[in-house]
């Protein structure tokens, strides 16, 4: 009995040591202990942020790019995580940069459809400067022309969102009057014809 409970007593020590152990290894493994605050890379340059962080053990990735035009191209605008935050050795810090030049679309076939889808399909595409001009045609909001800067499109261009679009869009047969042919009731045919412009 004694064996028994000697042997149980030194299989719980050994546990112990073991599960000590294994908890100072896992504690080494993971920098437990080791946290570095985030520094701040925000206004810097992508390639300056990289340094700093590369300084500090962390990882710089470029995860996006948006279009400023009163920042200065290539500088971070933002960071995740933030600045201040505590972190591990080799975390991946990611940035976002304002782009060199705007994002560029490519413009499909807008002629002959709807001044309304023409309108729908360009937000959809983030071109929010749409201006119409009025031209002489048949079909009333018929899209006939598409002009950025003065050059017409053809389907498959390419341009900056920020562009001003300008879509020609027909203005349509205006209506005739209606014309009252009780006032003529009373007049001769020389009379009517002249009222009426037949003669």
């Amino acid at each position: 009995m004694k064996k028994i409970l000697l042997n149980i007593g030194l299989m719980l020590i050994a546990a112990i040591v073991i599960g000590w152990l294994a908890m100072e290894w896992l504690d080494r493994w993971t920098r437990h202990d080791s946290t570095i605050a985030v520094p701040s890379v925000k206004t810097l340059p992508f390639d300056r942020a990289k340094s700093v962080l590369d300084s500090e053990g962390l990882v710089a990735v470029l995860s996006d790019s948006v279009y400023d035009k009163s920042t200065r191209p290539g500088t971070v605008i933002e960071q995740n995580p933030k600045a201040g935050t505590t972190v591990k050795e080799g975390r991946e810090i990611y940035l976002s940069i304002n782009a060199f030049s705007p994002k560029m679309v490519t413009i499909p076939a807008l002629t002959d459809i709807s001044l309304r889808q023409a309108k729908s399909i360009l937000e959809g595409l983030e071109i929010k400067k749409v201006i119409e001009k009025r031209v002489p045609s048949d079909f009333k909001d018929l899209v006939l022309a598409v002009r950025y800067k003065g050059n017409r499109l053809s389907a498959g261009a390419r341009i900056p969102v920020s562009a001003t679009i300008e879509l020609e869009v027909g203005k349509g047969v205006d209506e005739l009057p209606l014309f009252d042919s009780a006032n003529l009731e009373d007049m001769t045919v020389d009379q009517a014809g002249d009222r009426l412009n037949l003669f």
